[in-house]
């Protein structure tokens, strides 16, 4: 990406879950028992075990007001409301981050699939995936974990 306020592209999103995205903003790294102190079981299970949540266990996913979405561990700013839709799939989708290096890439090979793993940059809590199949402009489907967000007052 040449201008950093642009969305990536699939692309680049593959490219730099082969190699590595841009540098985050900073960085929280914490032990795991700090992480249990400050996580509820469930967002653990999920941020810090790369665990799923229940598709439609979520009201998130059908809540569209306007504001940001902060990751559920260490209160980065991740995605913007203005860029969230009805997937249809039970789980809040996304088509672009909110800025560059705040979300991070990795190639999931996990049960007997290929997928890029979408996680917090900053402190590698795990969100959910970006797959090419959203809606135009950037074609992009951020399929996140309601359980790794929390709505910025």
């Amino acid at each position: 990406m040449t201008n950093t306020t642009e969305t990536p592209t699939w692309n680049e999103i593959q490219r730099w879950a082969e190699r590595g995205a841009p540098p985050p903003p900073r960085r929280d790294e914490r032990s795991d028992e700090a992480w249990r102190a400050a996580l509820t079981p469930e967002q653990f299970r999920v941020l810090r075990a790369k665990g799923t949540e229940r598709p439609h266990s979520s009201e998130m996913c059908s809540l569209f007001e306007p504001g940001l979405y902060a990751c559920a561990g260490c209160g980065t700013e991740l995605f913007d409301a203005t860029h969230k839709f009805e997937s249809g799939t039970g789980w809040p989708s996304f088509t672009a981050p909110l800025t560059p290096g705040v979300v991070g890439y990795h190639v999931d090979e996990a049960h007997g699939m290929i997928r890029i793993e979408a996680i917090c940059a900053v402190c590698d809590g795990h969100l959910g995936h970006v797959f090419p199949d959203g809606p135009a402009p950037s074609r992009l489907r951020y399929c996140i974990n309601a359980v790794s967000l929390q709505k910025v007052k």
